[in-house]
């Protein structure tokens, strides 16, 4: 029984550690859900931010799902506290250099991160192009650090009204290059559908700029629909109520419209009760191109190791299926061809490595 026990945890290990050393892709991590504990304790202390607690265990539950019941409202209601400490440019870009580290410590090669700009400048009241030129000189600096490729989506908050979805794409479309390559429609799917953004995409599609759409998290298959036809999203984030419909199914799979899909946070939202009932495994099975994400590393207290781990563990996915995921990651990437090809070959690369 012991050896039983011994040889099935040596397997887990060898396990972990192939997955940790898997160079890896995310497409779908926002910044704010990056920001660490131990980090923000730190800015409290320095900027003198009232806190519920100086006690660093105490403090967790107030910006961690540890534990909570899942549900969307608990999971939001740790972006509000946090975008209390975007007090200052220093702290904005520190917030971004160590989430490209974390992404480093990861072994990702390649990273897109999303931001709302309006979080970020709200506390200071500085400009959205303001806030955006800290992000993007971050993103240089830290990417000249660790060698992680990085590139920036800007996200439009669906609450807001209608001229911060405008002036965000303005702001976009001014940045666009090496580093701001698109933008997001991120919030409640529900109140807010992708009709009432048709303006604003429009002119962010016809300045070049890639489009992903936060749709089919909470809300139906129509939610999806709507992102592809009335925003011309070229991927869709998280995308897994898309299983209820194949004739969607049969449109993303024909059209090779990449999911962004991030288990762990699907579990946090309480939009997916179990891991064994989440529909990776089926979307998968139905030949969609299925990418695995973190979406809010800190917040789930996970990383993308983690997500790997777990989808094997639960959902019968196989080393070749991850590695293949990761081509269809880096063929969605947001990024010019010849980047595109590089990263393929990165990534065929870490096939023929880590599947001997």
């Amino acid at each position: 029984m012991y050896l039983a026990q011994n040889d099935h945890k040596e397997a887990g290990d060898r396990l972990r550690a192939w997955v940790n050393a898997l160079p890896k892709i995310d497409l779908h991590r926002h910044l704010e859900g990056t920001l660490q504990p131990e980090t923000l304790l730190e800015i409290a202390r320095a900027y003198g931010i009232e806190l519920p607690t100086d006690d660093l265990a105490e403090l967790r539950p107030h910006v961690q799902m540890l534990g909570e019941r899942p549900g969307f409202e608990r999971f939001l209601s740790k972006f509000q506290f946090l975008r209390r400490f975007y007090v200052s440019r220093e702290v904005i870009q520190r917030i971004v250099r160590e989430a490209i580290l974390d992404a480093a410590a990861d072994h990702i090669f390649y990273l897109e991160l999303r931001t709302n700009p309006l979080a970020l400048a709200r506390v200071q009241k500085v400009t959205f192009a303001e806030v955006v030129a800290w992000v993007v000189e971050a993103v240089q600096a830290a990417q000249a650090e660790t060698g992680v490729r990085t590139c920036l989506l800007l996200q439009i908050p669906r609450e807001e009204p209608l001229a911060v979805a405008e002036e965000i794409v303005d702001v976009a479309i001014a940045n666009f290059g090496p580093v701001v390559r698109g933008i997001d429609l991120a919030g409640n799917e529900r109140r807010f559908p992708p009709q009432l953004f048709a303006g604003p995409f429009a002119r962010a599609r016809e300045a070049g700029l890639h489009i992903t759409v936060h749709a089919g998290e909470a809300s139906g298959p129509e939610s999806i629909w709507s992102a592809l036809r009335v925003l011309g999203a070229q991927r869709i984030g998280h995308g897994i109520q898309a299983i209820a419909d194949p004739a969607l199914l049969a449109v993303l799979r024909e059209k090779e419209i990449a999911l962004e899909v991030c288990p762990t946070s699907n579990l946090t939202t309480g939009v997916v009760p179990a891991w064994t009932q989440h529909p990776l495994r089926a979307l998968w099975n139905a030949g969609v191109h299925v990418t695995l994400n973190t979406d809010d590393p800190a917040i789930s207290a996970s990383t993308l190791a983690d997500e790997y781990e777990a989808v094997m563990a639960y959902l019968n996915i196989s080393r070749e299926d991850l590695c293949r995921m990761m081509e269809y990651a880096a063929q969605a990437a947001f990024v010019p061809p010849d980047e595109r090809a590089w990263l393929l070959e990165r990534v065929r690369k870490a096939e023929a490595s880590y599947l001997d």
